[in-house]
């Protein structure tokens, strides 16, 4: 897929654009992530662009995005105030403030990370301890893809993956569950091409 057949197929009203990735950047590819959300910000009208707001890949696509225009700039936290120096966006909405145990299929389709199993039974029946707390990060993840009855779905992902071992860890679970709801995601070897080009 290159840049212009990107921007034809996604470039709507309600298109949500997930722009995240690994929390460990190679120092050579640190300048590509934010060359990439500063180009769809500056080529692009109405899509809007997704976060986790974590450190490394989250806030290097951020970081472009907000360049151009922080008011298309949607975070979801897995709790209020997290990272709040770094989170530049116009829109937040934090795991913690929502009813999780009535989102039903958010809980289901996280509980599908089985390492995660009994830590997302313990946060949805209320625990807030330091291990439990893991969980919010998986149905953070799980919510940035599918979204809830007031969370719109993805529509696309474009993540930096760790390409020697993808598809692991947080980012790997939201490829996942993006896939698992034919949500289309590409990783670096494909978007590096349109900052390229």
């Amino acid at each position: 897929m290159t840049l212009h057949q990107f921007i034809a197929l996604y470039d709507k009203e309600d298109s949500i654009i997930l722009l995240e990735g690994k929390r460990h950047v190679a120092d050579a590819d640190r300048g590509k992530l934010t060359a990439l959300g500063r180009l769809l910000a500056e080529k692009t009208r109405n899509m809007l662009f997704r976060s986790g707001n974590a450190d490394g890949a989250d806030l290097l696509f951020s970081t472009g995005v907000v360049a151009v225009d922080p008011a298309r700039l949607q975070v979801i936290t897995p709790y209020a105030g997290h990272r709040q120096k770094y989170n530049k966006a116009y829109d937040t909405i934090a795991l913690d403030q929502m009813d999780i145990a009535a989102e039903s299929e958010v809980v289901y389709q996280s509980r599908q990370n089985k390492q995660y199993n009994r830590l997302i039974d313990q946060y949805v029946a209320g625990s807030r301890d330091r291990y439990s707390i893991k969980a919010a990060y998986i149905i953070r993840d799980t919510l940035k893809a599918i979204g809830s009855e007031n969370v719109k779905p993805a529509t696309f992902g474009i993540f930096y993956d760790d390409l020697a071992n993808p598809l692991s860890g947080g980012t790997g679970h939201t490829m996942k569950v993006c896939m698992q709801n034919q949500i289309p995601v590409i990783d670096q070897s494909i978007w590096m091409k349109w900052i390229e080009a």
